[in-house]
């Protein structure tokens, strides 16, 4: 996708600090992070949002989720950690290209907004 932020990172013409990656699936530091540890993680393939999730891509969504406790035990998040995704302008979505936020490293808040 022309201009995504994210598909530069996952092609690599945009460098990014990596924890994980594999062929569908990258891993890489936030660069505002909202906690101690905030790692982004994100289909390679361009997938704009939750709304666009379908039988076609929602496999490279369950790798997202089967990776995710590794890349916390990697990231030391022992004591648990939040995952958040935003969809769409009242949501918050401010990269157009999936992505979930796993935060951890910290006691979270309990409030979600």
């Amino acid at each position: 996708m022309n201009n995504c932020v994210f598909c530069g990172i996952a092609d690599g013409t945009i460098p990014s600090r990596k924890v994980y990656e594999d062929e569908l699936i990258l891993a890489f530091y936030d660069l505002e992070p909202q906690a101690a540890v905030h790692v982004l993680v994100i289909p390679k393939q361009h997938i704009t949002s939750a709304d666009d999730v379908n039988e076609t891509n929602s496999g490279v969504i369950a790798r997202i989720f089967e990776k995710i406790p590794e890349i916390a035990q990697k990231l030391g998040l022992k004591d648990g950690y939040r995952i958040v995704t935003n969809c769409g302008q009242h949501g918050c979505q401010s990269v157009k290209h999936m992505h979930f936020h796993l935060l951890g490293g910290e006691q979270l808040g309990g409030r979600m907004v």
